[in-house]
C-alpha cells in the first residue's frame, strides 16, 4: 500500500543522482505551470513521484527510482496521435517499448489490473498490445532525456485537448 507523504519535489531531488536535478526540476515546473497536481507517495523501494492531470486526476507520468535508477513512466493514453514521434527515438528507447510486457487484459482478463486496459497501436510495423505501467517506462538518461520531455508534453498536449 502506498502512503501518501507532505514531500514536496526538493526533498525527492535529494534522492537522485545531481546530474539529474535539472531535468527533474524543469519537468516539475513544466508540468505544475500547466496545471498538473504533483503527489509523491512511498513505493517499494523509495517514492513515486505523480503528476495528474484533469478534472479526473489521471496520471500523466511518475519519476521513480528502480535499484538507484532515475525512470520516467509515462501513461500515453494518447500516444496513437503522436507515433510519428514514437518511431523517431533513440534505438534504447524503442528497444524498451517493443521489450515491455503484454497486457494481461489481451489475454486473461481477470490477471490484469483494472486500472490498466493496456495499449494497442501501430509501431515500426507491428501492431503492439503493451501494458500500460510498462509501456512508455524509460530511465533518465543524458540521451533520453529530450525524448522524455518532448513525449510529455505531445500526451500534455492531447489531454488538454479532449
Amino acid at each position: 500500500m502506498r502512503e501518501v507523504t507532505n514531500m514536496n519535489i526538493e526533498d525527492f531531488i535529494i534522492e537522485i543522482d545531481p546530474q539529474y536535478h535539472g531535468f527533474v526540476l524543469s519537468i516539475n515546473e513544466y508540468l505544475i505551470d500547466k496545471g498538473c497536481k504533483l503527489k509523491i507517495s512511498t513505493a517499494k523501494n523509495g517514492y513515486l513521484v505523480s503528476y495528474q492531470y484533469g478534472k479526473k486526476k489521471y496520471v500523466l507520468m511518475n519519476f521513480v527510482l528502480r535499484k538507484g535508477v532515475l525512470v520516467a513512466r509515462i501513461y500515453g493514453n494518447n500516444a496513437v496521435n503522436y507515433i510519428d514521434i514514437l518511431e523517431s527515438l533513440p534505438e534504447s528507447m524503442k528497444k524498451n517499448i517493443h521489450k515491455a510486457a503484454k497486457c494481461k487484459r489481451f489475454e486473461d482478463p481477470p490477471k490484469c489490473t483494472p486500472k490498466c486496459g493496456g495499449y494497442v497501436f501501430n509501431f515500426e510495423g507491428s501492431e503492439l498490445q503493451k501494458c500500460r505501467y510498462f509501456c512508455f517506462m524509460f530511465e533518465v538518461n543524458n540521451e533520453t532525456g529530450p525524448y522524455i520531455r518532448t513525449l510529455i508534453e505531445k500526451e500534455l498536449e492531447q489531454r488538454e485537448a479532449i
